[in-house]
């Protein structure tokens, strides 16, 4: 009998190994504290690679912001919460999944461009814009989840958009109470009262019709 070989990964390029090792170390010292040598450190790779492809720790940071959208948002569009066919139970239950995902060590559940853009949205524009973009980007993706859990309830003084943007407000205020506590029962507090928050608005919708 013929033994099945999984085929094998493609090597990564330097300029990948860079990415995926920046969102492990931005994480854990953030963006000013961070050097190219600790990246190039963490990647395996030459400080020449590193130059090769990016011409500065600046243009590595707003790759990095991109690289992490890409990479949390194949996590999103196939995480289970997108099976229910109400598009309220769906809101809850990506806020479940959140949740889930707040554990282990605190650079292990915060957010790349969360981290950078609290440090380098005055000095370096390209990483503030980067990281608006991913966090922003993040957001519209609820958007129709909320726009139609909003029409089947009659709701119509709330805004999806704000209201999408306002998840984000509590996961990233999450993260840094969860930074300055040394902890992520904090975060996970904080996530159960958007929740909460979630349920009682469109409760409220639901008993004014």
């Amino acid at each position: 009998m013929n033994q099945i070989v999984a085929p094998p990964e493609p090597r990564k390029s330097a300029r990948e190994k860079l990415l995926d090792a920046a969102l492990i170390v931005l994480r854990q010292k953030g963006y000013s504290a961070t050097s190219v040598d600790d990246l190039c450190r963490a990647a395996g790779v030459t400080k020449g690679a590193f130059f090769h492809h990016f011409e500065s720790k600046e243009a590595l940071g707003a790759a990095a912001a991109d690289h992490w959208s890409a990479v949390t948002g194949a996590l999103f569009e196939t995480a289970p919460y997108h099976q229910h066919s109400d598009p309220l139970q769906r809101l809850l239950a990506y806020i479940d999944f959140r949740r889930m995902l707040i554990a282990g060590e605190i650079a292990a559940f915060t957010c790349v461009a969360g981290t950078m853009v609290q440090e380098t949205f005055d000095q370096h524009p390209a990483i503030r814009d980067a990281c608006r973009a991913s966090i922003f980007g993040h957001a519209e993706k609820l958007e129709p989840d909320i726009e139609a859990a909003l029409a089947m309830r009659g709701i119509t003084d709330i805004s999806a958009r704000s209201l999408a943007l306002h998840t984000q407000v509590v996961l990233q205020g999450a993260f840094i109470l969860a930074k300055a506590d040394g902890g992520p029962e904090i975060a996970i507090e904080s996530v159960d009262h958007l929740r909460r928050y979630i349920e009682l608005l469109f409760a409220s919708g639901d008993q004014s019709r």
